[in-house]
């Protein structure tokens, strides 16, 4: 071969003899690959795997699967998962391989794990396990995961300390449901169960931006207010904010004029609305509107 066939993400984790040898890299029957059993990802979008799908069944499987050889002239898939899915999904035959040397359960685990990592093919949970994992199997050190995944060292603190992060608020995160931005905003009420699950539904059912979670994190927590008879009374927004229910209020009404999505984002007493489009001839006709 003249060429390396790999990209840099699996290329890195060859040695140099075998990405020459040429009976390591050919076209492999899709049916004897059989799905790598230390696979970190545990969950693919649907949607971007259909969209990986469509553009292999235009232009082929273009970055090579990483597998090892099996029994009964099988193979086993070290790297590549999403790609050979969406394979299958498109309906090959065959799809490029390049075969490494027999590699240990631990080896086939690091190596997923750094592929996937390296190739940014893991939600930001997944990510944090992955170097977990890495952690705790291999006993590596933050500093020599970093190194090894090509990282700085303050990022994978930062996104291992999302583990912290209760498991529906995981979910959460990988459903993207919530930001990885959001979810590393929550970490500071973390040990406040009630006032977690308040900033939680608020950041969903509000849209609200980062900033807007972090101004809710930031402010502590009070006493419910009472009145004169000792009844909770409800608390007042701040008065640098509109209340919430002015705000739908305007959304409704803005919306029902528009048609389309529209969004307030208060930062402060001040703020930004936020009108949706969806083609050009759109903007024209919101255009139209705005100005009549």
């Amino acid at each position: 071969m003249g060429k390396n066939p790999l990209g840099r993400g699996v290329g890195a984790l060859l040695p140099e003899d075998d990405l020459v040898a040429e009976d390591k890299y050919f076209m492999c029957d899709i049916d004897k690959i059989s799905p790598n059993p230390n696979q970190p990802r545990s969950h693919f979008d649907a949607d971007k795997l259909q969209q990986l799908a469509d553009s292999i069944r235009e232009k082929g499987v273009i970055q090579p699967l990483l597998v090892v050889r099996g029994g009964g002239n099988r193979y086993t898939l070290v790297a590549g998962e999403r790609r050979l899915r969406a394979a299958k999904l498109a309906g090959r035959d065959e799809v490029p391989v390049v075969v490494m040397d027999e590699a240990s359960d631990n080896e086939s685990l690091e190596l997923a794990l750094i592929e996937n990592i390296q190739r940014h093919d893991l939600n930001p949970i997944e990510e944090a396990m992955a170097y977990a994992r890495l952690m705790e199997e291999f006993h590596l050190t933050q500093e020599e995961v970093a190194k090894k995944v090509g990282r700085q060292r303050s990022t994978i603190t930062n996104v291992l300390r999302l583990l912290q992060l209760p498991q529906p608020l995981q979910d959460d995160v990988v459903q993207g449901v919530i930001s990885e931005g959001h979810a590393r905003v929550l970490l500071r009420v973390k040990d406040q169960p009630e006032q977690l699950r308040q900033i939680r539904d608020r950041i969903v059912n509000e849209e609200l931006s980062v900033r807007a979670a972090e101004r809710l994190c930031g402010k502590k927590s009070q006493a419910p207010a009472t009145d004169k008879t000792g009844e909770a009374t409800a608390p007042k927004p701040p008065a640098e904010e509109l209340p919430p229910a002015y705000c739908a209020a305007v959304v409704n009404q803005l919306t029902n004029q528009l048609h389309t999505k529209v969004r307030i984002v208060q930062q402060g007493k001040r703020g930004k609305l936020e009108i949706e489009y969806y083609s050009s001839d759109d903007l024209d006709r919101l255009t139209s509107l705005l100005l009549r």
